[in-house]
């Protein structure tokens, strides 16, 4: 663009000139430069909206990026006046079509199932029995109905509780010898037991509590347990527990499918170490979630903390993979520390992230970013179809191929039109959207050619959130031995969560038959552990 300097005098000059359409030779240079001025000014402004805008996510989250909230702002004309005659039809009665999004009956309460953790207590009747003469009418008999009636009662208590054991004492008169009472066989040796261990280890690495404030909490309970004793108690139940996660990964090393992701953490003594480093040496400090799926539907979570991206971390799991077996289905981001080279993989890329780039310049290119998301959203429809009706992997990809291949074939259309045609500007927030979307259009779309593709990378994220709770309340680890133990909590926890298998249990279990889980930890794996802690009672 070429550069134009103008006083306010011949600013206003030009502008009496267009007005009296008597323009002379120069006058178009100059317009077209403040054309091209305002262009980059409003692409600029367009920029920092959309920075500004993603810095708030990264800080507070996003409240959401579904299809009918984005777009909420940017319907059309005509959408407008087709909600206003479905609203005008509601108020005249309409009942409201099924599926809709009206809360349904059931007032939000819980049902009795799902309180699978609760003590169960059977009450009978005082005065009646099965087949005892009805009360109420001459003839009649009552016969027990299966379903009994139900009522909950919810009790508070800390979450460390303690029992105090007064022993009494005996001294003899004559000699002065003291005879104290025997404590229960259960309190010999041990003041912390396995379910104390196992919910604290709950506590710091699935809800984020830092020791300081689960030992304040514990203090104005009136059970004080200092900080430094949780930590203790932490470190001595991972000592008992250890196989079970080398055992996990290298299950997890023989997964189908591997979701793998960053976020950053802190080691103190690592930062420590960051200031007598090379500066060509790496002193970023990462957290690595990798999510894998195994032939059974089986979910294993795994975390790494440390130096390493998550690609390394990946590679490392790769070394403990049967050769055997054939490549694996990687899904990730496309940052470049994700994926190793070093194994023979078939990659995949997360369709969120090429998503999430059209809802952030939504409302500068309403347009555009509706016809986009519109189709990702029926891609995603027809994903969902195939996960309720439980098909196999080869029936999900003809499924998709026939429903979703149309689609994204359109798609494809329109993105390269935009380009081609220069009916976007390049280097607009748009434009961007659309070439990222086209370099990485093999890997975005594999769900159409492979096999149990997965369509993005949220099971990883929604993982990695787990590491981010503990850093936004603990801020960091102390030492790498520490963020060790963190990671191992956490993957042992996140795994029965995506098994849905009670994590407190699993973690008593594991403590109290430690001896049988060092001599054959894959009996001891989330899903398995029930039959195994069964025999080892049978036969205590």
């Amino acid at each position: 663009m070429k550069k134009i300097q103008l006083t306010q005098e011949e600013v206003d000059a030009l502008l009496e000139r267009v007005k009296a359409n008597n323009l002379t030779n120069g006058d178009y240079d100059i317009i077209k430069s403040m054309a091209d001025a305002v262009t980059i000014l409003s692409q600029a402004l367009n920029k920092k909206a959309t920075s500004i805008k993603r810095l708030l996510t990264m800080l507070f989250g996003a409240k959401t990026e579904k299809k009918d909230k984005v777009l909420k702002n940017t319907t059309t004309t005509n959408n407008n006046n087709t909600t206003a005659n479905n609203n005008d039809k509601s108020k005249k009665g309409t009942a409201p079509k099924p599926g809709s999004n009206q809360k349904k009956a059931g007032h939000g309460r819980i049902p009795a199932c799902d309180y699978t953790g609760a003590d169960r207590v059977s009450i009978s009747h005082d005065k009646l029995k099965h087949k005892d003469p009805c009360p109420l009418c001459p003839n009649g008999k009552l016969y027990k109905i299966k379903d009994p009636g139900v009522a909950i009662r919810i009790n508070g208590q800390a979450p460390l509780n303690a029992t105090v054991y007064e022993l009494e004492k005996l001294r003899c008169n004559l000699c002065g010898e003291v005879f104290t009472a025997a404590a229960p066989d259960n309190t010999t040796g041990k003041q912390y037991d396995e379910t104390a261990k196992a919910m604290i280890a709950l506590l710091k690495y699935s809800c984020g509590f830092p020791w300081y404030r689960l030992a304040g909490l514990q203090k104005s309970l009136g059970i004080p347990v200092p900080a430094s004793i949780l930590w203790e108690n932490a470190e001595s139940s991972a000592d008992h527990i250890y196989p079970a996660f080398d055992e996990l990964m290298r299950q997890a090393a023989q997964g189908n499918v591997f979701h793998n992701d960053d976020t950053t953490m802190k080691i103190l003594d690592l930062i420590k170490e960051n200031q007598f480093l090379d500066k060509k040496e790496r002193t970023g400090i990462f957290t690595s979630g990798i999510i894998s799926v195994l032939d059974d539907d089986k979910r294993i979570a795994l975390f790494f903390t440390g130096r390493c991206h998550a690609g390394e971390n990946i590679a490392s799991l790769y070394d403990l993979r049967n050769k055997e077996k054939p490549p694996p289905l990687q899904m990730c981001d496309t940052l470049s520390r994700n994926m190793s080279s070093e194994f023979k993989i078939i990659l995949i890329h997360c369709m969120v992230h090429a998503r999430r780039n059209f809802v952030d310049v939504v409302t500068a290119f309403p347009d555009e970013c509706r016809h986009v998301i519109e189709i990702l959203a029926k891609v995603y429809e027809t994903d969902a179809i195939a996960k309720t009706e439980r098909m196999s992997p080869e029936e999900r990809l003809t499924y998709h191929q026939t429903h979703s291949g149309p689609k994204m074939k359109a798609l494809r259309t329109w993105l390269d039109k935009q380009i081609n045609e220069k009916l976007v500007e390049p280097n607009s927030g748009i434009g961007n959207a659309i070439a990222y979307m086209r370099k990485h259009w093999t890997e975005l779309t594999q769900f159409l050619r492979v096999p149990g593709a997965p369509l993005d990378n949220n099971i990883c994220e929604q993982a990695l959130k787990r590491s981010i709770l503990n850093r936004k309340n603990a801020l960091f680890y102390k030492t790498q031995h520490g963020a060790y133990i963190g990671d191992m909590f956490m993957s042992l926890i996140h795994t029965c969560s995506l098994m849905k298998v009670n994590p407190f249990n699993y973690l008593v279990a594991l403590q109290k038959y430690s001896a049988r889980v060092f001599k054959n930890p894959s009996q001891w794996m989330p899903w398995n552990y029930e039959t195994a802690a069964t025999l080892a009672a049978q036969s205590a």
